[in-house]
């Protein structure tokens, strides 16, 4: 069984396995349109990609859109707007996975809350990463995770008709890359 396979298992089971290699991690406080805490998020390296996991509370039941945004700014008072667009790499690209050069980086899979309002999800993404490179979601103004009213139609632009934003939280790295060892 492949290393990934093996950790979105014990994922689905209630463990994880240690990384083969620490690398960058990451997290979110997740708020809501009244200032108040929503959830959380929390991302880290996998030698494959990003495994992102998401807790929130206080949503109506049913999918959700959950963006990644381009900055790091969750400001309530402005319905999270200045969290800006979803994330991209390439500003030629279109938002959605169906949608002709699509999808962004900071487009993820649709998620669902269940009846009591609360959402839990593991997902895992190659669209960016937590180092210093060219993917890194670390650029000057960071990025922020933000959920959605409405699912994602993956097509329309410029966020798949998903709805207001509900929830918002800057992503700030917990633990960076290992410094490279100069000879």
């Amino acid at each position: 069984m492949r290393g990934w396979a093996l950790a979105a298992g014990l994922v689905a089971f209630g463990g994880l396995a240690a990384p083969a290699c620490a690398g960058a991690s990451a997290s979110a406080k997740l708020i809501g349109l009244d200032g108040s805490t929503a959830g959380s998020a929390n991302f880290r390296s996998t030698p494959h990609g990003v495994l992102v996991e998401i807790s929130a509370k206080n949503l109506a039941p049913g999918p959700h859109a959950v963006l990644i945004h381009m900055t790091a700014a969750c400001d309530p008072k402005t319905g999270f707007t200045t969290a800006g667009p979803v994330f991209s790499l390439d500003p030629a690209r279109s938002h959605g996975f169906f949608a002709k050069g699509g999808p962004k980086s900071g487009d993820l899979p649709v998620q669902f809350a269940a009846a009591d309002g609360t959402l839990h999800a593991t997902l895992f993404t190659t669209a960016f990463s937590l180092g210093d490179g060219a993917k890194s979601l670390f650029d000057r103004d960071g990025a922020s995770l933000i959920i959605h009213a409405e699912s994602d139609d993956y097509l329309s632009q410029p966020d798949g008709h998903a709805g207001e934003r509900l929830a918002c939280g800057s992503i700030i790295r917990s633990a960076g890359p290992k410094q490279k060892t100069r000879r």
